[in-house]
């Protein structure tokens, strides 16, 4: 028997945080969400909330001993991973480890922990830390290429180059698109894929591997869409992406949910990259699945069952944007985008918004992947963000 409430601690608190809040709770567990800004979405459910810099590894480590949590869940790449190490050492629980969580938010530290440990089929790939490298490494790569710094999320600081003339101007969207204090980049190949998906990987207290069905999506500059399940791949396809992800997990260790990218040319798997949390393209699991990534994810952490994961209807998401920078968020076309048999919205409740930011999504289920991606088109496109301050 174990006993609940648990108390569980978010190193993050943006709209994944808020959806593993979310199964915490009806799981009855205690919830601390912690950001660097106040009322993050996670902290507008969450039990108790810490606004402070993450990357400060005292602050970070003085907060974390002061609750003493089950467990810590990093829900960001922004943390001083190094107390994270610390603290495990200590006896405090970090999902999936502290190792896992260092390894995967440097781009670096993950994809040679794939090509060349894991011997994985990856884009080829050359680092860079000052324009110079990165003039060599592009004429070693070729045109065209991707250059992205190592530590960053939703796409900030990637760009897609074409030419030489184009290196500086990537080089210094890098620079200010990236998390902590690293000045390198990555330059990889530009893969012409058939398609890309994420696996949602579930790892449990006992070793064992449960896999969701694959989702399908596409991203802009890195940044995430649209998304569907079950993505259309063949047997042989899904069997080598369930290897892959399966070696690289167990090689992270640990319990809880990761997402593992992958591009698909041909009859070719490609490892792509790795989240060791909840994937923003498995929001449409909400609607989708028997458990959706989030109930998943807290099951493992919580050694719970899981005794069957079943993808119920075929379904799709489109993210909703902001368009302009805003300080007081609101919303126009609820209603309409809710006039659909078999669609939901999620708002994240951001309380404010900037120009491409993520604000919600639009899912939707149909009978085919062509009808289901078209109806959450559909349904995001009435969603407006605005300013409450000036509705008209």
């Amino acid at each position: 028997m174990k006993n609940f409430p648990k108390t569980l601690m978010l190193l993050g608190s943006g709209e994944l945080g808020k959806e593993i809040a979310i199964a915490a709770q009806r799981l009855g567990c205690h919830v601390i969400a912690c950001d660097r800004y106040k009322n993050a979405p996670a902290m507008q459910i969450a039990d108790m909330a810490e606004v402070f810099d993450m990357t400060n590894a005292t602050i970070l480590k003085q907060i974390i001993r002061k609750y003493k949590p089950y467990a810590v869940i990093p829900e960001i790449e922004a943390l001083a991973v190094d107390s994270l190490i610390d603290l495990e050492k200590e006896g405090i629980t970090i999902i999936p480890t502290a190792r896992a969580t260092s390894i995967t938010m440097n781009r670096d530290k993950i994809r040679d922990l794939a090509a060349n440990e894991l011997k994985f089929k990856t884009a080829k790939f050359q680092y860079a830390s000052n324009k110079e490298e990165l003039s060599k490494a592009a004429e070693y790569i070729g045109y065209p290429m991707i250059i992205k710094p190592l530590m960053s999320s939703s796409g900030k600081g990637q760009s897609l180059v074409k030419s030489k003339a184009e290196l500086e101007e990537a080089w210094e969207i890098a620079m200010e698109g990236a998390r902590g204090k690293s000045t390198r980049v990555i330059i990889e190949e530009f893969i012409k894929f058939d398609a890309e998906i994420t696996l949602l990987t579930i790892r449990q207290k006992d070793n064992s591997t449960l896999f969701c069905e694959p989702i399908g999506h596409e991203q802009v500059d890195g940044d995430y869409q649209c998304s569907w399940q079950p993505a259309n791949i063949t047997e042989q396809q899904l069997e080598q992406a369930q290897m892959m992800a399966k070696a690289i997990t167990n090689n992270l260790g640990g319990k809880g949910l990761f997402g593992v990218e992958f591009f698909i040319r041909e009859n070719e798997v490609i490892f792509s990259e790795l989240s060791p949390r909840p994937h923003d393209t498995g929001l449409v699991t909400v609607i989708s699945q028997n458990l959706n990534e989030f109930e998943l994810h807290l099951r493992a952490i919580l050694d719970l069952p899981i005794p069957e994961i079943i993808c119920n209807q075929i379904s799709a998401s489109r993210v909703i944007l902001s368009k302009n920078d805003i300080a007081n968020v609101a919303y126009l076309g609820i209603e309409e985008s809710l006039s659909n048999k078999n669609t939901q919205l999620l708002l994240f409740g951001k309380p404010n918004g900037k120009k491409g930011r993520r604000m919600g999504v639009a899912l939707a289920a149909d009978e085919s992947i062509t009808k289901a991606r078209a109806k959450a088109d559909h349904s995001a496109s009435f969603v407006k963000v605005i300013d409450a301050n000036n509705k008209l």
